[in-house]
């Protein structure tokens, strides 16, 4: 049976993490928001969510180990499969593994230990550099921004805290793997990442998780700061159940000359909503999304993202690829907003979308907000299907009609599998011919 979600729950949450008292009144302050603000009034249809059908919290029943050897048998299984020792010695700088609503292993190489850079879990963070949370923490993401960002506000646990000093590039990426091992659970881990100035970070997240019987809940917030002359990338290859309902806020700032780019990978999840912000705050900032989303039989993928220029020199560009298959349904939301005196904006968006079937659907829905006259804006979007004549080609060439689709949908989807490592564009590859 579930535990009420209420300020008992909540206190003694903080309290079970020997929080300061600051992180305890966000945590009430934000709860009392998210039983305020309604539902979203568009989008998919979320009425079968009830606070009272999830787990909200579990208590942690395995330490944090920095020791692959440390991890429990049942769990390294998993992730034996899923290849992550091999990852982490091949090419990650380091590594979290989240279950549930913990991380139970985080390792980060020496060498980038030596040089400052720090990454830990968002529970460590809060008692080893409070400092630096306090100021950032719910800076980008208000607690009332919406009903779901305040949920995860009042019960974010597990996540990952970056922090890379001035002039750092981490040559690796880093990697977070989030897996939910339970059903009927929320799962609200808090991502914060801090580049100071000439730093870069190319910062991966993972997600996923067995099918059950009941639905679960991912909620997760994502705040990103890019100091000047930084550059974060930030790639998910989100591979939920067809069970989870998968609500996530992301948002990022790039100061003066700084750059943020999403490469967004959605796949699974029975409900997908998520639109990587970026506010590209100081002149000469760059902003970019790559995004793709597969939606199969009655799932329904709303996805996209929005760049906001707040000053002159910057811009951004926004592809997004979408699939929807044998009644899958996309919603592609591409909104671009330039404030005045923001001059010499460039700014561009792309939606493109493959059908497959009759019953499958696309929406586009563009939002262009330009209060500067001297601001440059595109957007463009189109629809497609398999040809007969593309089909017929490579069938006259010798291919099956099975492969010869794969070989299109590889095409179609090419822009996004260019910006992954090779390790990942080789997965992205492989869930899509499971599809």
């Amino acid at each position: 049976m579930t535990e009420q979600l209420s300020r008992k729950l909540i206190t003694s949450i903080s309290q079970e993490k020997n929080e300061p008292g600051w992180m305890t009144d966000i945590r009430l302050r934000a709860l009392d928001f998210f039983l305020q603000l309604p539902f979203p009034s568009w989008g998919p249809d979320l009425s079968t969510i009830s606070k009272d059908n999830f787990s909200w919290y579990i208590k942690p029943g395995r330490k944090t180990v920095s020791s692959w050897d440390a991890v429990s048998p049942d769990v390294k299984k998993v992730f034996d499969q899923i290849g992550v020792p091999q990852a982490e010695r091949e090419f990650l700088a380091g590594v979290g593994v989240q279950v549930d609503m913990h991380i139970i292993y985080q390792q980060l190489k020496r060498q980038w230990q030596n040089l400052g850079v720090i990454f830990l879990s968002m529970d460590e963070a809060v008692h080893k550099h409070p400092d630096f949370v306090k100021k950032y923490f719910a800076s980008l993401v208000p607690i009332d921004d919406n009903k779901f960002a305040a949920l995860n506000t009042a019960l974010w646990s597990g996540g990952a805290f970056v922090y890379v000093p001035s002039g750092v590039r981490l040559e690796d990426p880093l990697q977070t793997y989030f897996w939910m091992g339970q059903k009927q659970i929320g799962q609200f881990e808090r991502t914060l990442i801090i580049a100071e100035p000439g730093s870069y970070i190319h910062f991966v997240e993972g997600c996923s998780a067995p099918i059950y019987s009941a639905s679960s809940l991912h909620a997760g917030v994502v705040e990103l700061f890019a100091h000047d002359e930084a550059h974060i990338r930030y790639t998910t290859i989100q591979n939920w159940s067809t069970d989870v309902y998968n609500l996530v806020t992301k948002r990022a700032i790039a100061c003066k000359n700084a750059t943020i780019e999403w490469i967004d990978g959605n796949l699974g999840a029975a409900v997908t909503m998520k639109y990587p912000t970026t506010i590209l705050q100081q002149e000469g900032a760059r902003g970019e999304l790559i995004s793709l989303a597969v939606a199969t039989g009655k799932q329904h993928q709303d996805t996209g993202g929005r760049m906001i220029h707040n000053a002159p020199q910057t811009s951004s560009c926004m592809i997004s690829r979408s699939i929807s298959k044998h009644g899958g349904c996309n919603d592609v939301r591409a909104s671009i907003k330039v404030v005045e005196g923001a001059d010499h904006v460039r700014a561009y968006s792309q939606c493109s979308s493959l059908l497959i079937g009759a019953s499958s659907s696309v929406r586009s829905y563009p939002s262009v907000d330009v209060k500067e006259q001297d601001a440059h804006v595109a957007h463009e979007a189109s629809v497609s299907t398999f040809s007969d004549e593309q089909l017929f080609y490579l069938n006259s060439r010798g291919f099956s009609t099975d492969h010869a689709r794969s070989m299109i949908m590889n095409g179609f989807i090419d822009v996004f599998v260019d910006k992954l490592p090779l390790e990942y564009a080789v997965e992205i590859n492989r869930l899509l011919e499971m599809e």
